[in-house]
């Protein structure tokens, strides 16, 4: 602003010690933009005096202006704004009684800012009601507070204490010797700060009666009949002055109804409250239209509890609840998913250290680290540079919900080291999460246990060749210009899963486990019995499977002896992902890591969208359209892209709004479309059938993205084919039988027509490879491709945005469902 509203430049910003000066934020910026950053010494106000005097004319100013007309603590950030505008219009005798406004617009004639005439701050103020279709006796203005002049409209900002909404207009009748809030009774008087004040009672009563107070032991408060109050004739009365006494409301003979005699009828009560806080009750407002019960019960000051003060209220139209029901579930799978969700994970080691769990999860893995002899501790050579670390913290379930360890894990950022000074190789197979579907598949089934290990510090056990050096861990730094030395691998190291993975292979191989060709990270091994063994590792999960159990029981043992290992029971909660297990099959969904996401948006309680996008939707550059944070639109599309393997349903969208992450725009509407649709469906996941057939059936379809619809088919034809090859290839592996040949089915008939002509050269010789190696795979006899129409095609949901009622019926096919459905 001072750059270019005054056409000059800061040199130099003074302040105190302050944290929000001194940050991650404002000092790389200061230091980026060349201003010198100055502070006082430490308990010396005396040296930052100018913005220390300053701070208390503005409070000066602000106390004033409150005290004389009743305002409350709440209003102190708009009473100080007043201040500030009131202050700049002031004479001052530095200024030869000028006023700093004046004093600046002479100097820089072309700066503007919006100019008032000045109003009493706190009094009450009448708001014209501009709104429609209103009926003759409608009131046609509102009572609010006046509470100061907006920096960016010619207009007086105004609030209401009752309905909590601030209102800018010009258009404002200001009453301005009539304080909004009404003077305090305790005005004057002086009281202890343990001592303790009067309840606070709101009482409707009828102007003809008369009130006494008098003295009652049994503490019952003696009010009218609320059938014979007239609503036009309501008012507020005032505090009472003294705990033991009766209010008696006396109905004159006439009316002849009966008093009655309501105990505690107390709206209420705190203890040990200073007299500042009861000067805020404001007064109802004759325009605005309560019912007797509400004003009763209800005070618009915002001292008393907000149940009394709101009343009962829904925050939003759409809440989760109604697309999240527990009822369907297990007891002991609503148990194990209630308790997933109730663990708050600390963000950072400072609100880890604050708590008793997690500070003890902290120091075992400290003493790990040690026992391990992970680092020593040395000073950095010349030439080498540290690896920055950070705390990761998450919770360890155990079969039946309950919580069986907080985990807190010392993790380097990978991302600092240099390629050929502090790491080579760093491959490392990583199971593919299609493996681990096929698996569950499998399990469904052939009714295959399914069991969990976790490796505690499992890249602990890796050998580290390199020379890599790191700091101390965040919460434990030591000796200053020192650093730690790593001995062994350490988390989130470019090869500390090369390392890692190389060590458990030589350990399963020792075991005569044979080493997966489709999947290098799945390890089986068959019994002379015809039963088998399946150990599929994802970095330090593992996933057991099989019929063997008594070779299970024998893995497991084995494991325990080699690594520091944890059963941990049943499948229930892998990589984010849900398992849900009965008599029909498995079900797998991201339920928790869908509310989180909603949650960290702020989505929670949006309207859902129907569908992920809208029908037909083609987005485009738009490089004239408003920036937005990139790197904040990548990590949404990261998060979507994870979601996407339990719910293919979003894997188009996914993929459409990814193609647009390094320049996003209008992208983010799409993005946002995508978990509206999710917040109606949280709980939606992949479940895999129990059958009796176990076929492989191959669904493919392409965009016409190609020089043909043909052409781009037929390379879809190749692709599918692949993906199936590989399935076969698995199952073969661990002797599961299968029925041949594999099906595929295609909805275009030039493409299925071409795999089965050797004509139509003019459109395959773009695709000649392809065209070959399907052919070869129809000769073999392991694919027979079919023809079958668009309507039936449920691979169309993954290459094209569908409207609503052809979108259910196919991610139905897909077989996704939702055992969170309310009922």
């Amino acid at each position: 602003m001072v750059r270019t509203q005054f056409n000059s430049t800061i040199h130099t910003l003074h302040t105190d010690n302050g944290r929000e000066y001194f940050n991650s934020v404002l000092s790389p910026y200061l230091s980026d933009q060349g201003i010198i950053h100055q502070s006082s010494c430490p308990d010396t106000p005396q040296q930052n005096g100018i913005s220390e005097r300053k701070n208390r004319h503005l409070l000066a100013v602000a106390q004033a202006i409150m005290f004389t007309m009743n305002v409350p603590k709440y209003l102190w950030g708009e009473a100080v704004l007043t201040a500030c505008y009131l202050i700049n219009r002031m004479p001052s005798k530095v200024l030869n009684f000028q006023t700093p406004l004046n004093t600046l617009l002479k100097a820089f004639p072309l700066f503007r800012v919006p100019n008032l005439p000045a109003k009493i701050f706190g009094c009450k103020a009448f708001i014209h009601n501009h709104q429609p279709n209103q009926s003759k006796l409608d009131p046609r203005a509102h009572t609010y507070i006046f509470i100061g002049y907006s920096p960016t409209q010619k207009g007086y900002k105004c609030y209401s204490p009752t309905l909590c909404r601030m209102f800018v207009s010009r258009d404002v009748t200001f009453f301005e010797n009539e304080p909004y809030f009404a003077p305090s009774h305790l005005q004057g008087e002086t009281f202890n700060e343990d001592e303790t004040l009067n309840t606070l009672l709101i009482i409707l009563h009828d102007p003809t009666t008369t009130i006494t107070n008098k003295p009652n032991n049994q503490g019952a408060m003696v009010i009218p009949d609320l059938d014979t109050v007239s609503p036009v004739q309501q008012e507020v009365s005032t505090i009472l002055p003294n705990n033991n006494t009766t209010t008696e409301v006396q109905q004159p003979p006439d009316q002849g109804k009966q008093q009655k005699q309501v105990p505690e009828i107390q709206v209420y009560s705190r203890q040990n409250r200073s007299p500042e806080t009861d000067t805020a009750v404001p007064i109802a407002s004759p325009t605005e239209d309560y019912s007797e019960t509400e004003v009763s019960l209800q005070s618009p000051s915002i001292y008393l509890p907000i149940v009394v003060r709101k009343g009962t209220r829904s925050c939003t139209q759409h809440p989760i609840s109604q697309f999240v029901s527990y009822g369907n579930l297990s007891k002991s799978y609503k148990a194990f998913v209630t308790n997933v969700d109730s663990v708050k994970t600390p963000k950072n080691i400072e609100e880890a250290l604050e708590s008793a769990e997690w500070r003890q999860a902290v120091m075992e893995e400290i003493k790990a680290l040690k026992n391990n002899e992970t680092w020593k501790v040395s000073d950095l050579p010349k030439g080498k540079k540290t690896v920055v670390c950070k705390w990761i913290f998450t919770t360890k379930f155990k079969p039946d919900g309950r919580i069986d360890r907080y985990k807190a894990r010392l993790v380097a950022k990978g991302f600092t080291q240099t390629y050929g000074l502090d790491y080579d190789e760093t491959f490392a197979p990583v199971a593919k999460l299609n493996t681990i579907r096929v698996l569950l598949s499998l399990a469904a089934n052939l009714d295959w246990h399914l069991t969990q290990l976790d490796v505690k510090n499992a890249f602990l056990n890796g050998e580290l060749n390199e020379e890599v050096y790191i700091d101390f861990p965040p919460g434990f730094e030591e000796s200053k210009g020192q650093v730690c030395k790593l001995k062994k691998s350490l988390y989130g190291l470019k090869q500390s899963p090369r390392a890692w993975f190389s060590r458990f292979a030589k350990a399963m191989t020792s075991r005569n486990y044979i080493q997966g060709q489709a999947d290098h990270t799945m390890f089986y091994k068959h019994s002379k019995k015809g039963k088998c063994c399946i150990l599929i590792v994802y970095v330090d999960d593992i996933i057991l499977t099989g019929d063997d159990s008594s070779e299970i029981v024998r893995l497991k043992e084995f494991l325990g002896t080699e690594f520091e290992l944890k059963d941990l029971g049943n499948l229930k909660y892998f990589l984010g992902m849900e398992v849900a297990r009965s008599q029909t099959g498995i079900s797998i969904s991201q339920r928790k890591y869908v509310l989180n996401l909603l949650s960290e948006v702020g989505l929670m309680g949006c309207k859902p969208a129907e569908t992920p996008m809208e029908f037909n939707l083609k987005l485009g550059t738009d490089e004239d359209g408003e920036k937005i944070d990139r790197g904040r639109y990548q990590r949404l599309v990261g998060r979507l892209i994870y979601l996407s393997h339990t719910r293919p349903d979003i894997a188009f969208n996914v993929s459409v709004i990814s193609q647009y992450m390094h320049a996003p725009r209008e992208h983010l509407e799409a993005a946002y479309r995508i978990l509206r649709y999710l917040q109606g469906t949280p709980g939606k996941g992949l479940h895999f059938k129990k059958t009796a057939i176990q076929n492989v059936e191959v669904y493919t379809d392409a965009d016409w993205a190609a020089r043909s619809s043909a052409e781009a088919e037929y390379r879809a034809l190749s692709h599918g084919i692949c993906e199936g090859v590989w399935i076969q290839r698995l199952m073969r592996e661990l002797k599961v039988p299968f029925t041949r040949p594999m099906k595929m089915y295609c909805d275009n008939q030039a493409a299925v027509s071409i795999a089965h002509n050797p004509v139509h050269h003019d459109r395959t010789k773009h695709v000649e490879i392809d065209r070959h190696f399907i052919k070869e795979k129809i000769h073999s006899g392991e694919v027979c491709i079919t023809y079958l129409p668009t309507r039936q095609q449920v691979a169309d949901v993954l290459t094209k945005s569908l409207n609503r009622n052809m979108f259910e019926e196919l991610i139905g096919k897909l077989g996704l469902i939702n055992i969170y459905t309310p009922a």
